[in-house]
Protein backbone atom coordinates (compact mmCIF):
# COMPACT_ATOMS: atom_id res chain seq x y z
CA UNK A 1 0.00 0.00 0.00
CA UNK A 2 2.69 2.31 0.89
CA UNK A 3 4.74 1.91 -2.24
CA UNK A 4 1.69 2.09 -4.71
CA UNK A 5 0.32 5.01 -2.83
CA UNK A 6 3.97 6.78 -2.73
CA UNK A 7 4.46 6.26 -6.38
CA UNK A 8 0.94 8.44 -7.23
CA UNK A 9 2.32 11.10 -5.32
CA UNK A 10 5.16 11.15 -6.08
CA UNK A 11 4.44 11.75 -9.72
CA UNK A 12 1.86 14.33 -9.12
CA UNK A 13 4.70 16.04 -6.71
CA UNK A 14 7.33 15.55 -9.77
CA UNK A 15 4.46 16.82 -12.62
CA UNK A 16 3.90 20.02 -10.23
CA UNK A 17 7.72 20.79 -9.67
CA UNK A 18 7.99 20.94 -13.05
CA UNK A 19 4.71 23.20 -14.34
CA UNK A 20 3.96 24.67 -10.97
CA UNK A 21 0.55 25.14 -12.55
CA UNK A 22 -1.80 24.52 -9.70
CA UNK A 23 0.27 26.02 -7.06
CA UNK A 24 0.44 29.47 -8.73
CA UNK A 25 -3.07 29.38 -9.57
CA UNK A 26 -4.16 28.43 -6.18
CA UNK A 27 -1.63 31.76 -4.54
CA UNK A 28 -3.01 33.67 -7.21
CA UNK A 29 -6.82 33.65 -6.76
CA UNK A 30 -6.28 32.98 -3.28
CA UNK A 31 -4.43 36.20 -2.76
CA UNK A 32 -7.27 37.86 -5.18
CA UNK A 33 -10.22 37.14 -2.86
CA UNK A 34 -8.48 37.93 0.12
CA UNK A 35 -7.52 41.71 -1.14
CA UNK A 36 -10.89 41.91 -2.87
CA UNK A 37 -12.68 41.35 0.79
CA UNK A 38 -10.00 43.27 2.68
CA UNK A 39 -10.54 46.42 0.20
CA UNK A 40 -14.42 45.66 -0.06
CA UNK A 41 -15.21 47.03 3.47
CA UNK A 42 -14.38 49.02 6.13
CA UNK A 43 -12.72 46.90 8.98
CA UNK A 44 -12.56 47.72 12.76
CA UNK A 45 -10.63 45.74 15.33
CA UNK A 46 -13.57 43.79 16.75
CA UNK A 47 -14.99 43.04 13.38
CA UNK A 48 -11.96 42.07 11.84
CA UNK A 49 -11.92 39.23 15.06
CA UNK A 50 -15.13 38.43 14.36
CA UNK A 51 -15.28 38.17 10.64
CA UNK A 52 -11.49 36.76 9.91
CA UNK A 53 -12.74 33.23 10.37
CA UNK A 54 -14.66 32.82 7.44
CA UNK A 55 -12.82 35.19 5.46
CA UNK A 56 -9.61 32.87 5.45
CA UNK A 57 -11.76 29.90 4.59
CA UNK A 58 -13.71 31.61 1.46
CA UNK A 59 -9.97 31.80 0.47
CA UNK A 60 -8.89 28.57 1.51
CA UNK A 61 -11.79 26.88 -0.55
CA UNK A 62 -12.11 28.87 -3.58
CA UNK A 63 -8.38 28.28 -3.72
CA UNK A 64 -8.74 24.48 -3.05
CA UNK A 65 -11.44 23.88 -5.48
CA UNK A 66 -9.36 25.25 -8.10
CA UNK A 67 -7.00 23.43 -7.22
CA UNK A 68 -8.63 20.19 -6.78
CA UNK A 69 -10.37 20.68 -10.60
CA UNK A 70 -6.88 20.35 -12.08
CA UNK A 71 -5.74 17.49 -10.23
CA UNK A 72 -7.92 14.96 -12.67
CA UNK A 73 -7.87 17.38 -15.39
CA UNK A 74 -4.31 16.75 -16.59
CA UNK A 75 -4.65 13.00 -15.95
CA UNK A 76 -8.07 13.06 -18.31
CA UNK A 77 -5.93 15.23 -20.69
CA UNK A 78 -2.78 12.75 -21.41
CA UNK A 79 -4.60 10.01 -20.66
CA UNK A 80 -2.76 9.63 -17.37
CA UNK A 81 -5.71 7.78 -15.85
CA UNK A 82 -6.03 5.05 -18.53
CA UNK A 83 -2.24 4.26 -17.63
CA UNK A 84 -3.05 4.48 -14.15
CA UNK A 85 -5.76 1.80 -14.56
CA UNK A 86 -3.61 -0.35 -17.06
CA UNK A 87 -0.75 -0.44 -14.47
CA UNK A 88 -1.20 -2.86 -11.41
CA UNK A 89 -2.31 -0.46 -9.00
CA UNK A 90 -5.24 -0.76 -6.61
CA UNK A 91 -8.18 2.11 -6.94
CA UNK A 92 -7.38 2.87 -3.35
CA UNK A 93 -4.28 3.37 -3.67
CA UNK A 94 -4.57 5.71 -6.04
CA UNK A 95 -7.02 7.46 -4.18
CA UNK A 96 -4.66 7.72 -1.43
CA UNK A 97 -1.95 8.92 -3.38
CA UNK A 98 -4.34 11.43 -4.92
CA UNK A 99 -5.78 12.62 -1.80
CA UNK A 100 -1.90 13.43 -0.34
CA UNK A 101 -0.96 14.99 -3.06
CA UNK A 102 -4.27 17.58 -3.06
CA UNK A 103 -3.26 18.06 0.81
CA UNK A 104 -0.37 19.00 0.76
CA UNK A 105 -0.08 21.39 -2.60
CA UNK A 106 -3.18 22.92 -0.63
CA UNK A 107 -1.09 23.13 2.58
CA UNK A 108 1.30 25.11 0.63
CA UNK A 109 -1.00 27.22 -0.74
CA UNK A 110 -2.64 27.78 2.38
CA UNK A 111 1.02 28.80 4.18
CA UNK A 112 1.22 31.54 1.75
CA UNK A 113 -2.20 32.98 2.06
CA UNK A 114 -1.94 32.78 5.92
CA UNK A 115 1.26 34.93 5.62
CA UNK A 116 -1.04 37.56 3.24
CA UNK A 117 -3.92 37.29 5.36
CA UNK A 118 -2.06 38.48 8.81
CA UNK A 119 -0.73 41.11 6.80
CA UNK A 120 -3.67 42.55 5.07
CA UNK A 121 -5.86 42.36 8.30
CA UNK A 122 -3.53 42.86 10.68
CA UNK A 123 -3.96 39.93 13.06
CA UNK A 124 -1.33 38.99 15.77
CA UNK A 125 -1.71 35.14 15.52
CA UNK A 126 1.42 34.22 17.12
CA UNK A 127 0.19 32.84 20.54
CA UNK A 128 -2.26 30.60 19.18
CA UNK A 129 -0.34 29.73 15.94
CA UNK A 130 -0.16 26.35 16.75
CA UNK A 131 -3.60 25.50 17.40
CA UNK A 132 -4.80 26.90 14.17
CA UNK A 133 -2.21 25.30 11.84
CA UNK A 134 -3.72 22.29 13.39
CA UNK A 135 -7.30 23.10 12.88
CA UNK A 136 -6.31 24.41 9.26
CA UNK A 137 -4.32 20.81 8.73
CA UNK A 138 -7.48 18.89 9.54
CA UNK A 139 -9.82 21.02 7.33
CA UNK A 140 -7.57 20.98 4.97
CA UNK A 141 -7.38 17.04 4.39
CA UNK A 142 -11.40 16.74 5.15
CA UNK A 143 -11.50 18.95 2.29
CA UNK A 144 -9.24 17.38 -0.23
CA UNK A 145 -10.48 13.95 1.26
CA UNK A 146 -14.02 14.63 -0.12
CA UNK A 147 -13.13 17.11 -3.08
CA UNK A 148 -10.62 14.24 -4.33
CA UNK A 149 -13.44 11.52 -5.24
CA UNK A 150 -15.57 13.98 -6.52
CA UNK A 151 -12.85 15.36 -8.62
CA UNK A 152 -12.90 12.38 -10.25
CA UNK A 153 -16.52 12.01 -10.64
CA UNK A 154 -16.78 15.70 -12.29
CA UNK A 155 -13.71 14.80 -14.37
CA UNK A 156 -15.59 12.88 -16.55
CA UNK A 157 -18.17 15.53 -17.45
CA UNK A 158 -18.59 18.18 -20.47
CA UNK A 159 -18.53 21.06 -17.48
CA UNK A 160 -16.00 19.78 -14.79
CA UNK A 161 -15.25 23.58 -13.71
CA UNK A 162 -19.06 24.34 -12.58
CA UNK A 163 -19.63 20.76 -11.38
CA UNK A 164 -16.92 20.04 -9.07
CA UNK A 165 -17.81 23.12 -6.55
CA UNK A 166 -21.66 22.21 -7.03
CA UNK A 167 -20.47 18.48 -5.91
CA UNK A 168 -18.31 19.73 -3.25
CA UNK A 169 -19.04 22.58 -1.41
CA UNK A 170 -22.98 20.71 0.13
CA UNK A 171 -20.70 17.96 1.46
CA UNK A 172 -17.33 19.72 3.28
CA UNK A 173 -20.42 21.90 4.94
CA UNK A 174 -19.50 20.01 8.06
CA UNK A 175 -15.74 20.69 7.97
CA UNK A 176 -16.25 24.41 6.54
CA UNK A 177 -18.74 25.06 9.71
CA UNK A 178 -16.10 23.08 12.23
CA UNK A 179 -12.92 25.05 11.00
CA UNK A 180 -14.53 28.22 10.45
CA UNK A 181 -15.94 27.73 14.72
CA UNK A 182 -12.26 26.78 15.90
CA UNK A 183 -11.06 29.65 14.16
CA UNK A 184 -13.21 31.70 15.45
CA UNK A 185 -12.33 30.98 19.35
CA UNK A 186 -8.89 31.45 18.61
CA UNK A 187 -9.23 34.46 17.26
CA UNK A 188 -12.06 35.87 19.25
CA UNK A 189 -10.62 34.06 23.07
CA UNK A 190 -13.41 31.98 23.08
CA UNK A 191 -13.89 28.89 25.55
CA UNK A 192 -11.42 25.83 24.29
CA UNK A 193 -14.20 23.49 24.74
CA UNK A 194 -15.83 25.24 21.60
CA UNK A 195 -12.29 24.43 20.00
CA UNK A 196 -12.03 21.03 20.92
CA UNK A 197 -15.49 19.91 19.66
CA UNK A 198 -14.59 21.35 16.49
CA UNK A 199 -11.20 19.13 16.43
CA UNK A 200 -13.02 16.14 17.06
CA UNK A 201 -15.72 17.26 14.45
CA UNK A 202 -13.23 17.39 12.46
CA UNK A 203 -11.35 14.31 12.82
CA UNK A 204 -14.68 12.64 12.47
CA UNK A 205 -15.54 14.16 8.99
CA UNK A 206 -11.99 13.41 8.11
CA UNK A 207 -11.70 9.20 8.82
CA UNK A 208 -15.50 8.77 7.28
CA UNK A 209 -14.60 10.57 4.08
CA UNK A 210 -11.52 9.03 3.75
CA UNK A 211 -12.59 5.40 4.91
CA UNK A 212 -16.28 6.11 2.29
CA UNK A 213 -13.96 7.22 -0.54
CA UNK A 214 -11.16 4.82 -0.52
CA UNK A 215 -13.96 1.97 -0.72
CA UNK A 216 -16.25 3.89 -3.74
CA UNK A 217 -12.81 4.72 -5.47
CA UNK A 218 -12.71 1.48 -7.78
CA UNK A 219 -16.28 2.20 -8.16
CA UNK A 220 -15.96 5.84 -9.54
CA UNK A 221 -12.93 4.87 -12.19
CA UNK A 222 -14.75 2.48 -14.02
CA UNK A 223 -17.41 4.72 -14.50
Amino acid sequence: MLSQTWAIFRKDLRLELRTKEVLLAMLVFGLLVLVILNFAFEWTREETRRLAPGVLWIAFTFAGILGLNRSFALEKENHGLEGMLLAPLEPGYIYLGKWLSSTVFMLIAEVFLLSAFVVLFDLNVQAVLIRLLLVILLGTSGFCAVGTLLSAVSANTKMREVMLPILVFPVVVPVLIAAVESCAVLFEGGEMAEYYSGLRILIGCNLIYVTVSYLTFGYVLEE
